[in-house]
C-alpha cells in the first residue's frame, strides 16, 4: 500500500485544526502530499502547473509523472523540469500498464470529468492506490444559497460559475461515497477541510466540509 496514514492534528476550541503554517502547498494538496509515502511512483492527473508534483519530487523523493490537458499547464511543468505529457485523462490513462504506479492522484478535477467512474477505475488499475480531492456542494453555504436564490451555487472552494469553461457537475461528499460503493472502491482514508482547516469532528462532514480528500483502493484488495 502506498498511502501513508495522515498525521493527527490536535483540535482547537472549534473542533478544527489548522494546516501547519510551514506548508507551502494549497491545503488539500498538502494533505495529499502527507498521504503519499516517500520514494514511491506517483502519477498526478490534471497536474496543472506542477506545484504538487514538484513538491513530491523534492520533498518526498518520489518518481513522479503528470498528465495535463492545458498547454499553459504543460509549459509551466516543463519550466519546473517535470515529466508531464499533454492529453485527455481517460485516453492517456489507457496507455499505462496495470500497477505501473504506486499512487495515482486526482486533485479538484473530478467535477469536470465526463465519466468519473471510468477514471476512478482506471486510476486503480494503473495505481495500487489512488487519492482524490474534491469540492463539496453539500456545504451549508451552498445549500442556503440554493434555497434563498433558486440558483445553482458555486462550491466554496471552486469559485466558478456553472456556465464557464470547463463545465463542472455539482455533487456532494455523500454522492461520491455512494459512487465508490457502487463501483467496488473502498475509501481507506478520508480528510475533510473547511476553507483550508481540518475538520476533526466528522459527524456533519457533508454539511461543514468545503473540500474532501479520499485515499482509495479496490474493495477486493481490502484484507
Amino acid at each position: 500500500m502506498s498511502i501513508a496514514s495522515p498525521t493527527a492534528k490536535g483540535p482547537d476550541t472549534h473542533g478544527v485544526a489548522a494546516i501547519p503554517a510551514a506548508a507551502k502547498l494549497r491545503p488539500d494538496l498538502q494533505v495529499i502530499a502527507d498521504l503519499i509515502l516517500p520514494a514511491t511512483r506517483v502519477l498526478d492527473l490534471g497536474c496543472g502547473n506542477g506545484e504538487l508534483l514538484e513538491y513530491l519530487i523534492q520533498q518526498k523523493k518520489v518518481r513522479g509523472r503528470g498528465i495535463e490537458l492545458s498547454e499553459a499547464g504543460v509549459l509551466a511543468c516543463v519550466r519546473r523540469g517535470l515529466s508531464v505529457r499533454q492529453g485527455n485523462l481517460q485516453e492517456s490513462l489507457a496507455d499505462y500498464p496495470a500497477s505501473s504506479m504506486d499512487t495515482v492522484v486526482l486533485s479538484q478535477t473530478l467535477p469536470f470529468l465526463d465519466d468519473p467512474a471510468l477514471v476512478i477505475n482506471e486510476m486503480l488499475r494503473v495505481g495500487k492506490s489512488a487519492i482524490v480531492s474534491l469540492p463539496n456542494w453539500g456545504h451549508w453555504r451552498c445549500r442556503l444559497e440554493l434555497l434563498l436564490t433558486g440558483r445553482i451555487p458555486q462550491a466554496v472552494d471552486l469559485p466558478q460559475a456553472w456556465y464557464e469553461a470547463p463545465r463542472w457537475q455539482a455533487f456532494t461528499i455523500t454522492d461520491f461515497a455512494q459512487l465508490c460503493r457502487q463501483i467496488g472502491v473502498n475509501i481507506r482514508h478520508e480528510v475533510y477541510l473547511a476553507e483550508g482547516r481540518r475538520i476533526e469532528v466528522q459527524r456533519y462532514k457533508n454539511l461543514m466540509a468545503t473540500t474532501a480528500i479520499f485515499g482509495l483502493e479496490r474493495a477486493d484488495n481490502v484484507a
